[in-house]
């Protein structure tokens, strides 16, 4: 598979909506996170990420404006012993609480679906880090609807381990702006992890569409002794 700029990639794309990314710097050091809210609606746009605890939730800006806190409230980072959990709505809970119980991740998303919002059934997506003995591993999930068809549900789980220096995995909600919105197809796309937490943050902050960004989350973990460098970027201010 192709190794692919994640600067092209998000800018040629003016609505890619929800995204994760997960992968190992150019020096192996540290493993990388980052997830990206994108929005269409003053409802949508009407958010902010602020941190809890060693994670994070959304959050209205204006809360006069907010209209309907279903689907764009919840904490889509949370962390569970030696596992981070990032993902695009409230199913961050659902993985948290079930893997709390010794469910698999995968298991733990087998009592979830897309999400309801007619015609898009946006898909969720979701990503789980675990870490052990100086190394980790990873894997995302999507869990949409067959080809618009809200009566099947289909799975796809992706796992990688022993993850490559300077590489990691994009996976988004849409492949494009559309009516209704065009589901992601395929597996998550291999992209090249560059620079340090700083440089990669406005990589992926500078390159997303400016009308459409909302709020954008990034976390370096060392590796080495487990400290975390987290990066909060929000356009309300």
């Amino acid at each position: 598979m192709e190794k692919l700029d994640i600067a092209k990639e998000l800018s040629s794309n003016a609505y890619p909506g929800r995204g994760i990314i997960i992968g190992r710097c150019e020096c192996g050091k540290y493993a990388v996170t980052a997830y990206f809210i994108m929005g269409r609606s003053e409802n949508s746009r009407n958010r902010v990420f602020v941190e809890e605890g060693r994670g994070i939730r959304t959050q209205a800006f204006d809360p006069s404006k907010l209209t309907d806190p279903h689907l764009i409230i919840y904490a889509p980072v949370r962390v569970l012993g030696n596992k981070l959990i990032v993902t695009n709505g409230d199913q961050t809970d659902t993985i948290y609480e079930l893997m709390d119980k010794q469910y698999t991740f995968e298991q733990s998303l087998r009592t979830r679906e897309f999400e309801d919002d007619a015609p898009n059934y946006t898909p969720r997506i979701s990503g789980i880090l675990h870490f052990e003995n100086g190394g980790f591993n990873y894997a995302m999930s999507i869990l949409k609807s067959a080809d618009g068809n809200p009566d099947s549900c289909l799975r796809h789980t992706f796992t990688y381990s022993n993850p490559v220096a300077g590489e990691g995995h994009f996976i988004h909600t849409y492949m494009g702006d559309g009516n209704p919105l065009p589901s992601f197809t395929g597996e998550p796309k291999k992209v090249a992890i560059k620079g340090g937490i700083d440089e990669f943050t406005e990589t992926i902050w500078n390159n997303l569409n400016e009308d459409n960004k909302v709020s954008l989350f990034v976390r370096y973990v060392n590796l080495e002794d487990g400290s975390e460098e987290t990066r909060i970027v929000n356009k309300n201010k």
